[in-house]
């Protein structure tokens, strides 16, 4: 069932003004509780606080509903330690979380609190657990790492803000930078791992409300997308939006859906050295959130020991890699994933109609080396319909968009001792595919590296029928206005999209060498871009990569079957 809640910005010891407006508020809304983050008490250092406090302890000042509260900046007043831990309350309906706690409220909804200023150690201190008393305003890093064992939370409270928070939002914030909170790795973490609906902080003289975030599926529920929202609650004497409300039902299942303006999550984990694999570090490590990509072998005559293949929290594709470049990522579906390329082949000069590179990356979300090899017969189906469901949009996107001036290319690797599979796609010419040049590019490149034939293939087949390891070429070409029958929505739904296609098989042998950037290399000498043959010479900026993200976003909005409701 759902409950409205009210959260309230840092009072700062004007306890009777702001629990007058509480009630008056009430009365109207009938709330099931309120939340203050910040300084509910101030620091004790003018006769009007002390007044204040007296006349809440006296029962001169009521709470009107259960209010829950954690430590600000400042350390709770001696008064108000005194009275909690002789009744575990502050006076009827005032509840204190504790520096660190975790509430669940009797309408179901878990609070999980994390109060007070991370403390300043030295680089070589060990951080403290429930550093200075738990009445004190300062916690460690231990004290951020307890609350992982709680998993998830309805409702996260902080007195700092997560690092990262305002990355890839639009909201506008104090030019003073002075003015911005500061931002914590550890409460960043916390707030990854918990996933909490709400995030609740206090700031000093505005209100900032983030556009909702959603966070990557995991391999233990491969289908939601939880989603936070969080909000920087201005303080009473700011005068700015210092009280908020909210509905929330605890019992609501995690969205599998992402809510138009929501963006992927900008929180990052904290880096942990790992042992980067020769093979990975070449072929997949372009897609990691930072990156220069470049392999220095300091003994390239050493024979390197052979390494077990990377799980899915190291390999560069998976949503549950935590370095996973989020800010790429540009459709999440049910069984696949759409993002852009990091270091794409085109620039926003080739296909000036598109206003984007439009070199794409259709990813599965299980963490496998080839299709044919999902063990479940209906996820390896879904799987690969909807991968094909992702070209059949982009297609007709590009075509719309370009009045078929445009076709695609998607090529892919499959190999039984590979990583993770993926598709790229990308446009081309259209008058590149009518004149044969793109299938005859890949053929002769092939001739030329000494590589098997390419034979032709049906361009719909099913995974469980692949013929074992192999590199496969589909080349679509849009239909002419009149033979084109099909209305968009038909389009959307079917397995290929209104046009021709043709598909090239090119049969590998567990022995072969194959060259894994074999079809950018063909796509570049096509293209006549063969100084961006190698991504490595080409990555952008992460400003550039997100508003190229962003563009293609908007275009493809109207051909994303996964905002569908």
């Amino acid at each position: 069932m759902s409950c409205k809640i009210v959260v309230i910005g840092s009072a700062d010891c004007h306890l009777r003004a702001v629990f007058t407006k509480l009630a008056k508020l009430h009365v109207k809304q009938n709330f099931s509780f309120a939340i203050v983050v910040g300084d509910l008490f101030g620091d004790c250092s003018t006769e009007d606080e002390l007044d204040e406090i007296t006349a809440l302890l006296h029962g001169n000042i009521s709470v009107p509903l259960p209010t829950y509260f954690t430590l600000g900046n400042r350390a709770l007043p001696t008064r108000i330690v005194e009275q909690i831990e002789a009744h575990d309350e502050v006076c009827p309906n005032l509840y204190f979380l504790g520096k660190r706690g975790v509430l669940k409220t009797s309408e179901g909804v878990r609070i999980a609190a994390l109060g007070g200023r991370l403390e300043e150690t030295e680089a070589h201190t060990k951080p403290q657990s429930n550093a200075s008393g738990k009445f004190q305003p300062t916690y460690g890093e231990a004290d951020a790492r307890a609350l992982f064992g709680t998993h998830t939370a309805d409702i996260l409270i902080t007195n700092q803000w997560p690092k990262g928070i305002r990355a890839g939002s639009k909201v506008a914030v104090p030019e003073d930078k002075s003015a911005l909170p500061t931002e914590i790795q550890c409460v960043a973490d916390v707030c990854s791992t918990l996933k909490p609906r709400y995030h609740l902080s206090p700031t000093d003289g505005f209100f900032y409300e983030r556009e909702p975030f959603f966070h990557m599926p995991t391999e233990d529920d491969p289908d939601a997308k939880p989603l936070t929202r969080f909000i920087g609650m201005a303080s009473y004497a700011s005068k700015q939006k210092w009280m908020y409300a909210f509905t929330l039902d605890p019992k609501a299942a995690p969205s599998f859906t992402v809510p138009t303006g929501a963006t992927a999550s900008p929180l990052s984990a904290a880096q942990t050295k790992r042992k980067q694999l020769p093979h990975q570090q070449e072929s997949f490590q372009r897609f990691a959130a930072s990156e220069d990509g470049r392999h220095q072998n300091r003994h390239p005559r050493k024979r390197q020991q052979r390494q077990p293949p990377p799980g899915p929290d190291q390999c560069f594709f998976c949503l549950s890699n935590p370095s996973i470049a989020t800010h790429l990522i540009t459709s999440i579906g049910n069984e696949s994933y759409l993002t852009t390329a990091k270091g794409p082949l085109p620039t926003l000069k080739t296909f000036p109609s598109l206003g984007f590179p439009g070199h794409m990356l259709i990813i599965p979300f299980t963490h496998t080396p080839t299709l044919g090899l999902i063990s479940d017969p209906e996820s390896r189906s879904n799987t690969y319909t909807e991968m094909q469901r992702y070209r059949t949009a982009l297609h007709s996107m590009i075509s719309d968009r370009c009045d078929r001036s445009l076709g695609a290319v998607t090529w892919e690797i499959s190999r039984a001792h590979g990583i993770h599979v993926l598709w790229q796609w990308m446009p081309v010419p259209v008058d590149l595919i009518q004149r044969g040049l793109v299938a005859a590019a890949f053929k002769v490149e092939a001739e030329n590296l000494s590589y098997p034939s390419f034979e032709g293939e049906a361009s719909a087949d099913a995974p469980e029928n692949e013929p074992g390891d192999f590199f496969r070429v589909r080349i679509w070409g849009p239909s002419s206005p009149s033979s084109s029958s099909s209305s968009a929505e038909e389009s959307k739904e079917s397995s290929s999209s209104p046009g021709s296609e043709k598909t090239l098989l090119l049969p590998l042998t567990p022995e072969t060498r194959f060259d894994v950037q074999f079809g950018r290399r063909v796509m570049a000498k096509l293209l006549e871009l063969e100084k961006r043959m190698d991504w490595r010479d080409d990555v952008q900026s992460v400003e550039e990569e997100e508003t190229d993200a962003n563009v293609f976003k908007e275009s493809f909005k109207k051909y994303d079957f996964s905002l569908e409701e």
